[in-house]
């Protein structure tokens, strides 16, 4: 029964390892083997659950990533109050993520796109566009409800998004090579004062 039971494991074991392997090493870097090792077992076990790097890639966005995106998508449906709380939520599942390593995923895709094309496009189909969506729909509906004023929903996008990417790959690239630092919860917080005050609606004189 252990056995079966370390089995059944493995899977989401090795999905684990290869994370970390990932933000330690990036992707070009990270070898099966190391994974395999990571993960306490040998290098001809991890062929056994994946075939290729690619494959383990999209294992660790569908199983690690993926999860945390379809919680805010809940969130976004279930949600009776304002969308500028809603916006706020999604930044404080951002901050949490950032002490994990879930947040060198969208460095080592931004890093390496030239190099692995199809890692870049899978990520972007799988992940970018459900993200894109949601806060779209946020601001769409905080747009249809009067909190927000009527603007382009597509191009605020970019700016909602831009500060967190930044602390992102801050923390997985110069952020490890200098004491030149920020404080995530200080950038969120000035980021959404600055952010919701442009999208007030416009009251008349």
């Amino acid at each position: 029964m252990a056995r079966t039971r370390r089995k059944d494991a493995r899977p989401g074991e090795i999905v684990a390892a290869a994370l970390a392997s990932f933000a330690e090493r990036g992707y070009a870097a990270t070898k099966l083997e190391d994974v395999a090792a990571a993960a306490g077992i040998s290098k001809g076990t991890i062929y056994l659950y994946f075939q290729t790097k690619e494959e383990l890639f999209r294992a660790v966005v569908r199983q690690a990533v993926l999860p945390n995106l379809e919680a805010a998508e809940t969130q976004f449906v279930a949600h009776e109050g304002s969308c500028a709380d809603l916006l706020r939520a999604l930044a404080q599942r951002f901050l949490n993520l950032l002490d994990s390593n879930l947040t060198a995923v969208p460095k080592l895709v931004v890093a390496e796109a030239g190099n692995f094309p199809a890692i870049a496009q899978f990520y972007a189909d799988t992940v970018l566009r459900r993200a894109f969506a949601l806060v779209e729909g946020i601001l769409t509906r905080g747009m249809e409800r009067g909190e927000f004023r009527r603007m382009e929903v597509h191009t605020i996008l970019p700016l909602f998004a831009a500060p967190f990417l930044l602390l992102a790959l801050w923390k997985h690239s110069l952020g490890r090579h200098t004491d030149l630092s920020f404080d995530p919860r200080a950038v969120a917080e000035a980021h959404l004062d600055v952010l919701l005050r442009g999208l007030a609606p416009d009251h008349p004189s």
